[in-house]
């Protein structure tokens, strides 16, 4: 697969915000999850073992990911894992895309790719009004598109918002041999930077 197709198809996958769930006591239903407490090496997508740091850092199994998307108004998808910052405020989503060798050869035309992004937002808003969730809307970049050829990392972070509130979503893919690690945190326009530190 060609680098400029990937990332084409990448920022056409779902993104993510922060939202209450649609329960009477909506901590009941997180505290239900089966958190994993760090410090501890946990397994992502039978792919590689992310170590969280502290008692602050949570980890959710495949299981319980798809539950917390749900819970957090987001579209879930197979193969997803959590890791939530209680102390930060912000999460991420980590998984696997077995999609073969990328070839890292091509410019990256950020402009077209936001074209790309914000027309998958009237598709996307369909099925999240369908599932009783908020709509979500793509603004911009907050960090365009780059691609760094040494550490083999495609990174960008998009703009959102849902229900009148800013949404961040930074987002970095490590390519592999065998396909594309994907990792995308969920913060706000305040903590960002801090947050992906």
């Amino acid at each position: 697969m060609r680098l400029r197709k990937l990332v084409i198809a990448l920022c056409a996958a779902p993104l993510m915000a922060i939202a209450a769930p649609n329960e009477q006591d909506p901590g009941a239903a997180f505290r239900a999850l089966d958190w994993h407490v760090g410090p501890q090496a946990e397994q992502v997508a039978g792919r590689a073992i992310l170590k969280t740091s502290d008692t602050e850092t949570l980890f959710l199994d495949e299981a319980n990911s798809t539950k917390f998307l749900k819970l957090t108004g987001n579209l879930p998808e197979p193969g997803n894992f959590i890791v939530f910052s209680k102390a930060g405020n912000w999460w991420a989503d980590f998984s696997f895309n077995p999609m073969g060798y990328v070839k890292d050869d091509e410019k990256i035309d950020a402009d077209e790719l936001m074209k790309t992004l914000k027309s998958s937002d009237g598709p996307a808003n369909e099925e999240r009004k369908r599932l009783g969730l908020p709509a979500l809307y793509t603004e911009g970049w907050y960090i365009p598109p780059h691609y760094d050829t040494l550490t083999k990392r495609l990174e960008w972070g998009v703009k959102l918002r849902t229900e009148g509130q800013p949404v961040l979503n930074y987002t970095i893919r490590l390519l592999g041999r065998t396909g594309v690690m994907n990792a995308t945190l969920v913060s706000s326009p305040e903590t960002l930077d801090k947050d992906v530190a």
